[in-house]
């Protein structure tokens, strides 16, 4: 799944000024948005998932494209977010027990 990230998200806003950033808490939220509208997914982590793991690899700049992919297990969903050929996030989001 592709997601534009728009020039003028409001998170880019002092974040930080002259080089702006998509700040990590907004790219999982872009993530976890995803995973919650895939009725596969978001069957695998319930409907409060909590957050295992997570590796901020390089910024998203506004107006980027990210690519969002995917992985199941039988209590998690591995996510692998990547802008153009590089990988930019991954981690994974487990269900509550």
């Amino acid at each position: 799944m592709d997601v534009l990230v728009p020039i003028d998200h409001p998170a880019f806003a002092g974040h930080f000024p002259g080089q702006p950033l998509l700040p990590g808490v907004s790219l999982l939220a872009e993530v976890l948005e995803a995973v919650m509208q895939d009725a596969a997914l978001s069957a695998v982590v319930g409907p409060s998932p909590r957050l295992g793991t997570v590796k901020f690899l390089a910024p998203v700049r506004p107006g980027a494209v990210i690519s969002l992919r995917f992985d199941l297990t039988a209590s998690a969903v591995r996510f692998d977010v990547r802008e153009a050929d590089r990988q930019v996030a991954s981690g994974h989001f487990e269900r509550t027990t």
